[in-house]
């Protein structure tokens, strides 16, 4: 075998332990759905999976930002709700728009420097302080709400949510723009430089005289503050504000970070691969539903894929290091 033979092995080698598992678990859902049921690529139902997929990717995207910090996010449900109440509680009583969404920002503010603070310079653990957030902000919101739907405010945001540019339904390109914006700082930046750094050794940035601490909390910040932006969404899909409505997202967003290949330790990961498990559970979930599936058992079927794409992506690493040996 020559030299440029072996390269391009290599690289092909390289490129097949890149792609997660959930990628072929992907393609086998799209056929089987496909078949099972031709509405399911409809141009309608394929609107519909793109409307399902932004609002995940909103929480999944930052949340992998976390993840690749070693830490995890357990609050961004419950806050979620928490955002979507104080924005329908404020313009049912008669404020605006702009002052409603300041102050759903202000809330995810709160809630992020709370998480980011406690975790990054406390050193608390992550579940036990978002755990905790998660338990405060759906308090909140039924306190707002005293336990009861919020609805009858304008109904621009449910036209925001409804509208199309191009034909491309309007949250799927605002969703799109959030993945560029956050593949920049990832990827072209030095705080996404710092990102990974803290994953994979903290202290080696502490002594190389960056502010780790400061860029851990800020990860928080930027995860609460685009939850609180997805509140409109949430708000725009189900046209009323219900304190509980987004209570378990947060197992789906960390469960499409997790299917994308990203690591809860030394900060290995990518955004791509979150997009790829954001689709992976929205063809599913939307699939299932086409299927007339019930709801608790499509939350038990996105647990089983999850376990199917890890014991894939370790049988598929299990080969390289046979073939290797």
């Amino acid at each position: 075998m020559t030299d440029h033979t072996a390269d391009n092995a290599l690289r092909h080698e390289a490129l097949w332990r890149r792609i997660p598992g959930v990628v072929l678990i992907l393609i086998a859902m799209v056929a089987w759905f496909a078949i099972g049921n031709p509405r399911f690529l409809s141009g309608d139902n394929l609107a519909n999976l793109g409307l399902q997929a932004s609002l995940l990717l909103m929480l999944a995207l930052p949340m992998t930002l976390i993840i690749l910090t070693a830490g995890l996010d357990l609050s961004v449900g419950a806050l979620l709700g928490l955002c979507g109440v104080v924005i329908a509680a404020l313009l049912v009583a008669g404020w605006s728009l702009i002052v409603a969404v300041g102050a759903a920002l202000a809330v995810g503010l709160i809630i992020g420097l709370i998480n980011g603070y406690l975790v990054s310079y406390l050193s608390l653990p992550a579940f036990v302080v978002t755990l905790g957030t998660l338990g405060i902000s759906e308090g909140l919101a039924l306190a707002i709400s005293h336990g009861d739907p919020i609805g009858g405010f304008t109904p621009s945001i449910e036209a925001f949510y409804r509208s199309t540019v191009g034909g491309v339904p309007t949250p799927v390109i605002a969703a799109a723009l959030f993945c560029g914006l956050l593949w920049l700082i990832l990827y072209r930046t030095r705080f996404g430089n710092y990102i990974f750094a803290i994953g994979g050794n903290k202290e080696a940035l502490h002594l190389a005289g960056v502010k780790a601490n400061l860029v851990h909390m800020a990860v928080y910040v930027l995860c609460s503050l685009s939850v609180a932006l997805s509140a409109l969404l949430l708000l725009g899909r189900t046209n009323s504000a219900h304190p509980s409505v987004a209570v378990g997202m947060e197992f789906e967003a960390i469960a499409a970070v997790v299917l994308g290949g990203t690591s809860f330790e030394k900060g290995q990961g990518w955004l791509l691969g979150t997009v790829l498990g954001v689709l992976a559970i929205t063809v599913l979930r939307n699939g299932l539903n086409v299927l007339s599936v019930e709801p608790s058992l499509q939350v038990l079927c996105v647990g089983l894929m999850l376990i199917v794409a890890l014991l894939i992506d370790r049988g598929r690493k299990g080969e390289m290091a046979g073939a290797a040996g």
